[in-house]
């Protein structure tokens, strides 16, 4: 008897569809929630698209993040930032750096920050009316980059003592580590780019320390032998990569949400202070990282009836835990009232879950606030089914979205 072909991992939205997640997914959380997929390299992975399953993956320590285990599902992986960061880490290690960045990143911390993000939004935003008036009629302006680019890269860049002239480059480098069509090769010079930069940076702070992030690990970690310049500079590239691309996709997505339901949006721009719950909702409803997070087991696991044997690897499908029925009633429906959206898995579960997540957030609040208020007639430049997406991308998002008003 033959046996069944491997079919590949989901990766394409339905026709038509572009908000919804690979219809694969519904079907596998039925049919066959952990199930064997295909990866680009001839390698193979368990796939999980159950919630439940998901959350238990990602906090059963049985699985490992890092990359370098037997099994860890490598192909078609972003490489920025990876090997020996502190995202490919298991605890202790993990526990003993994460500890070292907590303090910069908690929601305190972000809360002090927020009038520092306002300004940047509203000096974006200065820029976009500028270049629509410039434009004329029928102009429009890219809202991904004249806002959902530039402000993440400004604001992790403010906080890592990165100059402003270089937030070009960051967004070009991270865009090319990011493609799902790069070549390997193109991947890893790109890597190399950015490590290469970071390194003179940190060389830089190291005789001119600044009020940032990289200066007191530096000073403080470095310093007292608790952290490598290379893993100083790995965690730089880490945070660059995960601070920039993924709220960049969610702000862009944030807004074309918005504009596709514009009672939703009134009911936003009427009472500013429902965008927190609007926000958990957008993150619930797109689940941009779309391969991953993955794992290796370390251990034979069971994981919703099947198992997972010691060097196997996982991949566990945020974006279809986000849309499972069982936790989140209409799952393909976008509410953002939704009475327990603040429950998805858009950042990850456990341990590892994302560490910048409250700055995403506050990022995410405070540009879609600041759009609707600034830009009440603001509309699709092109017709929806003109949007070009980003499916070609590790990180799911927009590569433009025209606007006018």
């Amino acid at each position: 008897m033959l046996s069944k072909p491997v079919p590949p991992l989901p990766a394409e939205p339905p026709q038509g569809c572009p908000f919804s997640p690979p219809p694969q997914y519904a079907v596998l959380r039925v049919e066959e929630p952990v199930s064997r997929v295909s990866l680009p390299d001839g390698s193979w992975a368990w796939l999980i698209t159950r919630y439940e399953d998901v959350r238990a993956v990602l906090s059963d320590p049985r699985f490992s993040s890092d990359s370098t285990a037997p099994g860890f599902p490598r192909s078609g992986m972003v490489t920025a930032g990876e090997s020996g960061s502190l995202i490919r880490t298991d605890p202790p290690e993990h526990t003993r750096r994460r500890r070292m960045l907590t303090p910069h990143v908690t929601v305190k911390s972000v809360s002090a920050l927020r009038p520092r993000i306002q300004e940047i939004t509203d000096g974006l935003c200065d820029a976009m009316e500028a270049e629509r008036e410039a434009a004329g009629s029928p102009g429009y302006v890219d809202l991904v980059r004249s806002l959902a680019l530039p402000l993440p890269s400004s604001v992790i860049s403010l906080l890592l003592g990165v100059p402003d002239e270089d937030h070009d480059v960051f967004q070009s480098i991270t865009a090319t580590v990011m493609s799902r069509v790069n070549a390997e090769e193109e991947r890893t010079a790109a890597r190399a780019r950015l490590l290469s930069y970071l390194r003179e940076l940190v060389a830089g702070k190291e005789r001119n320390p600044g009020d940032d992030i990289l200066s007191g690990l530096i000073h403080d970690r470095m310093g007292a032998g608790e952290l490598t310049h290379d893993e100083v500079v790995g965690t730089a590239a880490l945070l660059l990569v995960a601070g920039h691309e993924t709220t960049a996709n969610m702000i862009g997505l944030g807004a074309l949400t918005l504009l596709r339901y514009p009672h939703a949006a009134e009911e936003l721009r009427k009472d500013p202070s429902l965008m927190p719950g609007a926000v958990e909702e957008l993150l619930r409803f797109h689940s941009v990282t779309r391969s991953g997070p993955r794992r290796a087991a370390t251990a034979d696991v069971e994981v919703g009836g099947q198992v997972i044997k010691a060097g196997e690897g996982i991949i566990c499908a945020l974006a279809s835990a986000n849309r499972d029925p069982e936790v989140f009633p209409d799952p393909d429906g976008f509410d953002p009232q939704r009475a327990n959206s603040q429950h998805h898995v858009a950042f990850g579960y456990g341990v590892h879950q994302c560490l910048g997540q409250a700055l995403a957030r506050a990022e995410l609040q405070i540009s879609l606030n600041t759009l609707l208020r600034r830009f009440p007639e603001l509309r699709l430049a092109v017709e929806f089914e003109d949007v070009p997406f980003r499916s070609d991308m590790l990180v799911y998002g927009c590569h433009a979205l025209p606007v006018t008003w």
